[in-house]
């Protein structure tokens, strides 16, 4: 193999793949990158067998292409070697004895490379009817089902639920085009948040190829495996209450800085409680560690009726909640003390979620 590429265009495309090795292999192959140069242009591959990132640059997009072949490179050497090169062209030479050189016009480097025939087989045929979305996920974890996020689609509407049995996160997005058959899928969540991690912050269609065991996602220049979880995740279909005795709604980022005002004074050990009072049209955020002090937060808010609300709960879950909406204004809903609150967004409910209070009233 013998390439010519510019430094830029390579590390792009490293960016991609060093998500694909973990640090925590004792496996070596596992910790490495394939390169395989052909007359189309040059494959990037990565794996840990939990997940697979396959990369392509395309051959009007490389300086030079002199030999084709596959090498297999320890994947956080030649990242870092590329990330600190110049801007230039970069050269990598496939030489005799398993090595490659890396050279510019002012630097050389020599690595030891690993048996192509070392590297795992990563199959990322693809599905002839996949299906096409933008992308969601939540974060939180718990119990093994619950490490992953659970994808369910039926027809054109796609929901992604993640909980911890404490808090529950549901994402809605309706998909361009009628699914033939239901699905219902469990993704670690892990592998979830490196693939978002190769995503740009703007919008992007992706592909999803759905397997009896894995997932494959393809979007751009990109193809991401990854395995599913077996098992069956919890119905969360009736947590989610329809009726509500008060509704309120807030600026959100004036609630957000309220709310981590307030938990200045608050600890894990106390399950970082906050308690939140309504009186008419304001609402009282405190908290206290009593060997240390007292905070008051006030705010206007607009309430759907009369009623009135004292209800605690964990800033930290709450503010991990309110980051995840974008609009201007949220509304919150409650039932009692000791039901759950649900958090939505005013113009439609794409974006459902759902904390357990804390008893303390």
């Amino acid at each position: 193999m013998k390439i010519e590429i510019k430094q830029n265009i390579l590390m792009e495309h490293l960016n991609y793949v060093i998500k694909g090795i973990s640090s925590k292999n004792i496996i070596p192959v596992l910790n490495c990158i394939k390169f395989e140069l052909t007359n189309e242009g040059l494959y990037l591959t990565s794996t840990d067998n939990d997940i697979a990132i396959k990369t392509f640059i395309a051959k009007e997009n490389i300086d030079k292409i002199d030999k084709c072949g596959e090498i297999v490179v320890s994947g956080r050497y030649i990242y870092d070697i590329v990330k600190k090169l110049p801007n230039t062209i970069i050269n990598i030479e496939e030489v005799v004895d398993n090595k490659i050189f890396i050279t510019t016009d002012n630097s050389s480097f020599n690595l030891n490379c690993n048996l192509a025939s070392e590297f795992p087989l990563v199959d990322l045929t693809e599905t002839k009817n996949p299906v096409q979305t933008s992308f969601a996920t939540s974060t939180q974890e718990s119990r093994p089902i619950l490490t992953g996020i659970n994808f369910t689609i039926k027809e054109n509407i796609l929901e992604c639920t993640a909980t911890d049995s404490y808090r529950l996160s549901k994402k809605t997005i309706f998909l361009k085009e009628n699914v033939t058959e239901d699905i219902n899928i469990i993704i670690p969540t892990k592998n979830l948040i490196e693939l978002t991690k190769l995503l740009n912050d703007e919008d992007e269609d992706i592909e999803l190829h759905i397997f009896n065991n894995k997932v494959i996602f393809k979007f751009n220049s990109i193809i991401m495996m990854s395995r599913l979880i077996n098992g069956t995740y919890p119905d969360t279909s009736k947590l989610i209450p329809t009726e509500f005795e008060l509704s309120m709604k807030v600026n959100l980022q004036e609630f957000f800085d309220s709310i981590d005002r307030a938990s200045l004074l608050t600890n894990e050990a106390d399950k970082n409680t906050i308690k939140l009072e309504s009186e008419n049209d304001k609402i009282t955020l405190s908290s206290n560690i009593p060997e240390i002090g007292y905070v008051e937060e006030k705010m206007l808010v607009s309430k759907s009726n009369d009623k009135e609300i004292k209800i605690a709960f964990s800033s930290k879950y709450m503010m991990e909640a309110l980051k995840t909406f974008e609009n201007e204004e949220i509304e919150i809903f409650f039932n009692s003390e000791i039901k759950p609150i649900i958090i939505k967004n005013i113009e439609n409910e794409d974006l459902i979620q759902l904390i357990l209070p804390i008893r303390t009233y």
